[in-house]
């Protein structure tokens, strides 16, 4: 199969594994309209072609949080990462540590903190939910400082789960969930290799270890669904901003009025988000929430922005939105899925390649000059 896309990697993907973990990465919420215009809204974003303006020399690198990044982009944090590839959330780690950006390793992943990060380079970035079990949280921002973690993403649109229909159809959830993986599992002979049989464990690493025993995937719709915490507030995570040392970044932010409070609260950066999709069906796309919170707070915070990004162009439609920088999340699955780590390393080249074709036939040199100026009106 020739693979030259996003869309390639998810068709590669699909064919790979078992259809419980293809529709959990690919599904959203209730009627996924939200997941949906996600892409539909992004592409529709026009830009002002401009030509002739010698544009030989070209940067895409940006400085983050005192980090130099090859590119505008970070790996987002993805829960149950290493069940796509064997450990694969090292895989990951270790494509985008090659790239020069950040991977995002999330609280509900498969390996732990101590199994990916001596694998790279760079400090990785950690992702975490305010969850009952304040222990947890104590724990883990602990062993991600000890680990070198320099900045901390914090989610907070997920104060409870999200209505998934997907999953209860695939087998991710549901009546006789555990017989239907099973089933699905010997019919991906592949996946049931690399994954089933030699990625063992097949735990939730970080709070395994957290616990002192193995959390199983069988534990895992249980354990978050008994610790999210609907009563969440800025003021629980006073003590997480005062505890960590490093850039705090909201991860979840929709509104202008949520994003001055994240000014207001003191975090370093926010990330324009809606969860790929996957929490609440109706709201905005990212790309038509992004252009009133970089209007209400851009210069006072650094804007991150994820949810529908697919190429390289759709991350330089964010940037002139508003965004300082972007995030993937299913794209690197699919190619992780797909091919592993070599994989998501060719994901990122062919991000890169595509953004510098938008930035030669718009004309602009440096992320610095890709502003609101490169946007047009399409109809």
């Amino acid at each position: 199969m020739i693979i030259s896309s996003t869309t390639d990697y998810r068709a590669a993907a699909q064919k790979r594994l078992p259809p419980f973990l293809f529709h959990y990465i690919d599904g959203g919420a209730y009627a996924e309209k939200t997941l949906a215009h996600n892409v539909s809204d992004l592409s529709e974003v026009a830009l002002r072609q401009r030509v002739l303006k010698d544009m030989s020399q070209l940067d895409t690198s940006i400085e983050l949080f005192g980090e130099k990044l090859s590119m505008p982009v970070a790996l987002a944090p993805v829960g149950l990462t290493g069940m796509f590839a064997r450990r694969g959330e090292v895989q990951a780690a270790m494509a985008a540590d090659k790239k020069g950006i950040p991977f995002t390793m999330s609280s509900v992943s498969v390996c732990a903190i101590e199994e990916v990060a001596p694998r790279i380079q760079r400090p990785m970035w950690f992702q975490l939910y305010v969850l009952k079990d304040r222990g947890f949280l104590k724990n883990a921002l602990e062993r991600a400082q000890a680990a070198g973690v320099t900045t901390l993403v914090f989610t907070v649109d997920m104060p409870v789960p999200g209505a998934r229909y997907r999953d209860a159809h695939s087998g991710m959830s549901g009546p006789n969930a555990a017989m239907r993986r099973y089933l699905q599992s010997m019919t991906h002979p592949h996946w049931a290799m690399d994954v089933g049989l030699m990625g063992r464990p097949h735990t939730l690493g970080n709070i395994s270890t957290y616990m002192g025993k193995n959390v199983s995937l069988e534990d895992y719709m249980g354990y978050l669904g008994a610790n999210f915490d609907p009563s969440i507030s800025w003021r629980d995570l006073e003590w997480i901003r005062d505890f960590w040392k490093g850039p705090m970044v909201i991860k979840g932010i929709l509104d202008p009025e949520d994003a001055k409070d994240a000014v207001r609260f003191g975090a370093d950066g926010i990330i324009v988000s809606n969860h790929g999709g996957r929490q609440l069906d109706g709201v905005l796309s990212s790309a038509r929430a992004l252009p009133a919170i970089a209007d209400a707070v851009k210069g006072q915070i650094k804007i991150l922005a994820d949810s529908g990004i697919r190429n390289g162009l759709d991350i330089v439609r964010m940037l002139a939105l508003g965004a300082d920088c972007t995030m993937i999340g299913r794209a690197f699955i699919y190619a992780l899925a797909a091919q592993g780590g070599a994989g998501v390393s060719h994901l990122l080249d062919l991000l890169e390649k595509e953004m510098r074709v938008a930035m030669t036939l718009t004309s602009v040199k440096s992320v610095s000059e890709i502003t609101g100026n490169l946007l047009v009106q399409s109809r």
